[in-house]
């Protein structure tokens, strides 16, 4: 009995990971562009059923959304994070744009206390995945660009694309350009 319990459990597993495993709801595009993200956390979020349904649907926008640690330094929230209700939810009470909670590990917090204090780091959140079956939230911690900061980012890109344009197209063109 205990060897079928065990291979029904096993084939299950195995099905869960390869659906779920890091499925992308959500991405703010914008983050990258306007701050120069130093380093990354992954949080938690502390949601409601029909948010989490909306959620596997892949309905969610992060384009105004940011996070802060609170007064206390014991908790950190996200503002402004979309999650349009869910068609088959009870929608009279539901708030779309509602500050909800990040669960970190307490050191974590800590660190972001003490960085976000630094002038000009702020917490961006960058996308929402789920990874096992539970949402998570990436957060960035970033300093804004200045404008002239991002014109040189895109030339910098734009030119490696035609390097790797011309790189490409002269590999092409038959073989190698040093004489035999």
């Amino acid at each position: 009995m205990a060897g079928g319990g065990r291979g029904h459990s096993a084939r299950a597993g195995a099905g869960r990971n390869q659906a779920g495993s890091d499925r992308t709801v959500a991405t703010n595009r914008r983050a990258r562009h306007d701050y120069a993200i130093e380093e990354t956390f992954e949080a938690g979020m502390v949601l409601t059923g029909p948010e989490v349904k909306s959620l596997r649907a892949g309905r969610a926008a992060l384009s105004d959304a940011y996070a802060r640690v609170d007064d206390s330094g014991s908790a950190v929230w996200v503002e402004n994070l979309h999650i349009p209700p869910y068609e088959m939810a009870d929608t009279r009470r539901y708030d779309s744009r509602r500050t909800r909670k990040l669960l970190l590990h307490r050191d974590q917090i800590q660190r972001l206390v003490g960085k976000t204090a630094e002038r000009g780091l702020t917490l961006v959140p960058l996308k929402i995945y789920f990874t096992r079956g539970l949402a998570k939230l990436e957060l960035g911690l970033g300093r804004g660009k200045r404008q002239f900061e991002k014109r040189q980012a895109i030339a910098e890109r734009e030119h490696r694309r035609e390097m790797e344009r011309a790189f490409g197209a002269r590999g092409r063109s038959g073989g190698s350009s040093s004489p035999r």
